[in-house]
């Protein structure tokens, strides 16, 4: 009998700053691939990765930046988080400096304030990702 289990991700709530560390912004992408819409940056862990080369790995490919993991907010579990199917993401804040590109998955990247984050614009669980981000 074969095992499933859910997917494994991850997730980078990237903190952009400048090259005199005043914050800039976050950097959310918008998505080539369904489901469209406004995303935190993100992707799948691969086997024989841990986590953290998986995120790092994610955000070099999706808006071409070196983080630094700054720490963990969460592991979000929902089954219901991704309308594809069950993912579990492990989901981290990093620090970056430079200019984000879009690449890979992401069809344009966006820096945003976090009093301007268009929380009607996300998509899977990334509205509740991000207000636990900014309410802690």
């Amino acid at each position: 009998m074969a095992i499933k289990t859910p997917y494994v991700a991850v997730d980078g709530i990237v903190q952009l700053f400048d090259e005199k560390d005043n914050f800039q912004g976050i950097v959310l992408i918008e998505r080539k691939n369904p489901p469209l819409g406004l995303a935190i940056p993100g992707g799948f862990v691969d086997i024989g990765e841990t986590v953290e080369d998986a995120v790092k790995r994610e955000m070099k490919e999706e808006i071409s930046l070196d983080v630094e993991i700054v720490r963990i907010l969460g592991v979000y579990s929902d089954p219901k988080r991704d309308p594809r199917f069950h993912t579990v993401s492990v989901v981290f804040i990093c620090k970056a400096y430079g200019m984000p590109k879009a690449s890979s998955d992401a069809k344009e990247v966006k820096i945003f304030k976090l009093e301007e984050i268009p929380f009607d614009k996300l998509v899977f669980d990334h509205e509740k990702i991000l207000k636990d981000f900014i309410n802690r």
